[in-house]
């Protein structure tokens, strides 16, 4: 068999067992192996490390296209030190998913523009790149799914499919109050979820407060017994990040001698 045969014979067999990547980077493998005097071994583990590689990458966009994360913050995004009230060697060791071994749970709990909910994203973002699947989704949104689900029909695929992740990221929990219906659709996430995979959660009420979230005390003490049976808890305080940034912005472009006094005493009350 000559030559170019044999060359037509290994590009068919890559294409045959779906080996793209490898097929296309063939003929420059080849050169470089004849340039280089690569030996066999070599060549073909050069040649299918680039097939791995391109699996890789497919199954990282697969994963970042099924979370649906709001933002690509990443762990280096957060500014610790505008943020001492954040444990960072904690922070890091979560990144590391060992958590998602025994299904631990992840709360967030401070008061709006802390951070909180760049934490969760950025956690997000570890486990995928860790190869974890990884779902987003805020309190409201997911309540609004359940009843959904429940008034066509697809209660149960609805379930199994928040039972799916690696993570479960629920995002503002708090923010919008929840209604009996809504309160049981989220127990029933979590109780699914518990112990078998783990739950990001920010919320900007105090566990002592749940109970005026759901308005059911009994909803609020199952939810939170499940979610602190395997927990790392994060009190988050400080000032606001974007407050701080609009402050910044304002003290950029006020003129040269001008102090921050208001005259008025209404004005800056929108950020009190």
């Amino acid at each position: 068999m000559s030559k170019d045969s044999v060359y037509q014979q290994l590009r068919s067999h890559l294409t045959y067992l779906k080996l793209a990547a490898a097929a296309e980077a063939l003929p420059g493998q080849l050169e470089e192996a004849r340039t280089t005097k690569t030996s066999h071994t070599e060549f073909v583990e050069a040649l299918l490390r680039i097939e791995v590689d391109a699996t890789d990458q497919r199954r990282w966009n697969s994963r970042m296209q099924f979370a649906n994360l709001p933002a690509p913050w990443t762990i280096a995004d957060f500014d610790f030190g505008a943020q001492p009230s954040v444990d960072e060697t904690m922070i890091r060791e979560l990144a590391t998913c060992s958590y998602l071994d025994d299904a631990t749970n992840v709360l967030f709990i401070g008061p709006p523009g802390v951070g909180k909910t760049m934490l969760a994203i950025a956690l997000g973002h570890a486990a995928i790149d860790a190869g974890h699947r990884v779902y987003y989704t805020t309190a409201a949104d997911l309540a609004a799914r359940c009843r959904k689900a429940a008034i066509e029909g697809r209660w149960e695929a609805t379930m199994r499919f928040f039972s799916g992740p690696s993570v479960l990221i629920i995002d503002e929990l708090g923010y919008l109050p929840m209604p009996a219906q809504d309160a049981s659709a989220l127990f029933q996430v979590i109780a699914r979820r518990y112990l078998k995979g783990s739950v990001i959660l920010t919320t900007n009420r105090g566990v002592a407060s749940w109970g005026d979230i759901f308005t059911d005390t009994t909803i609020a003490a199952a939810l939170l017994d499940r979610l602190l049976h395997r927990s790392v808890v994060f009190n988050i305080d400080g000032d606001s990040y974007r407050l701080r940034t609009h402050q910044a912005a304002n003290h950029k472009r006020r003129p040269k001698g001008e102090n921050s006094y208001h005259p008025n005493p209404t004005q800056g009350e929108e950020f009190r």
